[in-house]
Parts: C-alpha cells; structure tokens; sequence
C-alpha cells in the first residue's frame, strides 16, 4: 500500500498531477482544495495517498492533509460512493463545510456538488452522522449554544450566508433558548 509520496511535482492537470520519485512517475488524483494549494511545478512536494485496487486499474489519490484522507476513506465506505465521487464531494466542499453540513443534516448543501444527487445525499448525512463532526457542538470553530443547529438552520433559511450567520451565532449566548437564539441572531446581523 502506498501512503506517502514525496518527491518533484512534474505536471498538474487538474484534477491529476504528476510526481516524479526517484525516477519515477506516479498519476495522482487530488481534490480541488488540495490542488490549489500545490507548490509551483519542479518544486518538492508531499501527500498522503490512498491507494485504490481495481480489477482493471491501480488509482492512486492524493492529499495535503490527514484530515482530508480520513474524510475520503470514510467517503468510500459508504455504498454507491466511489474514489471519484468522494474526490468530487472534497472538491466541492472543504472538510469543515461537509462535517458542518452533516451536523446540520443539510441535504441541500451536498446535492450542491456535482454528481451528488438527492438520494446520495441523504445516504452520506445517515452514514456520516456520528463519524463526521456530527455531535461536536461546534462548527466552523463556533461553539453552539443548545439548540444552535436550528437556530443556524432558521438563519440559512431566512437567506444569510454560512458566514453571516456563523458571525450572528458568536452574539447568541450559551443556554439561549432557540426563539430567543433568533432573536438575538437577528439583532446582531442587523446591527451589522
């Protein structure tokens, strides 16, 4: 099993690179967020790898963080999810977004992603839900007040951004019931 790979980036066609160890090339697949934070080309450079043995190919997948591995495994565990669509999830979605997403149960925000229908979707929330930043009572770095989720959840709905809201949610303190939680969230994005 290959895990790592360090060595020269030689091409990068998203979403493939090519790495040059020691005199030899691997293909690499890599979500959308770990290609844009590559190095330039002929520069050195590291990824953790996942490799994937098929009957007809040996794929081999690229990342620029272990939480993002971590994540892609637990993505093709799940049935009806392959190697490419779970690159295509971390491409549309940063690991934060997608473990925020799944705390929320947010079924729109993953359909979003190309390739991610309706039914995908909810299987990714059923089969996520515990393993992926699910009863973490923080997201985006913001700790939730109890009933935070539906309270973040009236705010999305009511049109604000993620980051409107994840803004508003910092003003709502700890033990505020989930009308008050609107309330105050409200106030704050109004003075804002």
């Amino acid at each position: 099993m290959i895990g790592r790979l360090s060595g020269t980036l030689l091409e990068k066609n998203p979403p493939q690179l090519l790495v040059d160890c020691h005199g030899v090339g691997y293909e690499v697949g890599v979500s959308m967020s770990t290609f844009y934070n590559l190095p330039a080309l002929g520069e050195k450079i590291v990824l953790l790898t996942q490799q994937i043995v098929r009957e007809d190919a040996h794929l081999l997948f690229g990342f620029g963080t272990a939480e993002e591995r971590d994540v892609f495994r637990q993505l093709i565990k799940i049935a009806g999810v392959g190697p490419r669509m779970a690159l295509a999830i971390l491409s549309g979605m940063s690991v934060s977004e997608l473990a925020q997403a799944i705390t929320l149960q947010e079924t729109g925000r993953l359909t979003k992603v190309p390739g991610v229908g309706k039914k995908t979707a909810e299987r990714l929330l059923l089969e996520l839900k515990g393993k992926l930043g699910a009863d973490l009572g923080i997201v985006g770095g913001v700790a939730l007040p109890d009933g935070g989720g539906d309270i973040l959840n009236a705010l999305l709905a009511l049109g604000y951004s993620d980051k409107e809201a994840m803004l508003a949610m910092k003003q709502v303190p700890a033990g505020s019931g989930v009308s008050d939680g609107i309330k105050l969230a409200l106030k704050a994005l109004s003075r804002g």
